[in-house]
């Protein structure tokens, strides 16, 4: 009997037979048994390298653990920008285009995001997808909130230089130059003795009283809006339309400067003063329009004063007496 034989015990016979194995027998235990050595091997080799990393595995992992923390700081960077952005907006709101009456920026237009989900495919397949996809969507965020910042600055300094135009044009200046005691305001806006008929009546407009020949200044950027000559009523008078609904008056002139249509500037010396019309004296008599309204010209005659000078110019002007001129409330706008 040869060592390698194997024998079992047969109940039925009650004697011991050889056990016979065949080639194909054989052939599948060799085959069972490299597989399983095969699939032994591959799980350690794969725990090898989990637990034991070659040193440019190791090296590719710190990279990417390196880029990780990379992209977080970023992230963080991008939200402290972001919170620069949105108080630069903030200061912009109330005080840049609240000064130039322009609308607010919109606030779901200058929050919303940049394009889909779609945009950020690209990452899908990376480890750290979802920080580098929160990364690409501020810095896509941000650089739309860049441009949207740059815009809006660009409007605010377009509309500066319109607003620019419009503060020179409004009027903003005494009609007569500095007061003095040959140049005074002698009656206010309000209700004044009427000069002929002696009876209280409602006084549109300021009355300074000044030599004949004293010049009369534009109150304002402006266009020659008419031009009258007459003996009655307010006289030799220019109204000078200086645009965004405003108007100014100026009455019983001796001699006018300019002529209907003409462009002038704040300052401009446009005649004199005289006593044309129906007046009792030497006198401007000026007036303030706003779209068609006649408005008390005391809160356009300030520029230059001086605390002490205002206070003086109210106080002559609110005191109740007698108007220097007795012209007609013909409009302004005729």
């Amino acid at each position: 009997m040869r060592k390698k034989d194997k024998f079992i015990y047969n109940t039925q016979t009650l004697s011991y037979e050889k056990i016979v194995v065949t080639w194909q027998q054989r052939l599948l235990q060799i085959i069972e048994y490299s597989t399983a050595v095969l699939v032994v091997a591959v799980v350690l080799v794969l725990l090898h390298n989990k637990f034991f990393p070659t040193a440019k595995e190791a090296a590719l992992e710190r990279e990417i653990d390196q880029m990780e923390l990379q992209y977080s700081q970023v992230v963080d960077e991008m939200d402290s920008y972001s919170k620069i952005m949105d108080n630069y907006r903030q200061r912009e709101n109330n005080v840049y285009r609240m000064v130039f009456e322009m609308e607010p920026m919109d606030e779901y237009v200058w929050e919303s995001g940049v394009g889909g989900s779609e945009k950020y495919e690209a990452f899908k397949n990376f480890r750290s997808k979802d920080i580098m996809t929160e990364a690409a969507a501020k810095v896509d965020k941000l650089g739309r909130q860049l441009a949207m910042q740059s815009q809006s600055l660009d409007e605010i300094r377009d509309m500066a230089g319109e607003k620019e135009e419009m503060l020179n044009s409004i009027p903003s200046i005494r009609p007569i130059g500095k007061l003095s005691r040959r140049i005074k305001l002698y009656s206010g806006y309000g209700m004044r003795i009427h000069p002929i008929h002696k009876i209280k009546k409602m006084h549109y407009g300021i009355d300074f009283t000044a030599p004949k020949g004293t010049p009369i200044y534009a109150t304002g950027n402006g266009r020659i809006h008419k031009v009258t000559k007459s003996r009655s009523g307010y006289g030799n008078r220019v109204v000078i339309d200086h645009g965004y609904g405003y108007k100014t008056m100026y009455a019983h002139m001796q001699d006018i400067n300019v002529k209907r249509g003409q462009k002038v500037m704040k300052g401009d010396v446009i005649g004199t003063v005289g006593n044309t019309g129906t007046s009792t004296a030497p006198h401007l008599h000026y007036e303030v329009l706003h779209k068609g309204k006649k408005i008390n010209p005391i809160h356009f005659c300030l520029d230059g004063l001086t605390p002490e000078e205002y206070n003086e110019m109210l106080e002559m002007a609110s005191v109740v007496n007698q108007s220097f001129d007795g012209g007609g409330e013909e409009s302004a706008n005729k």
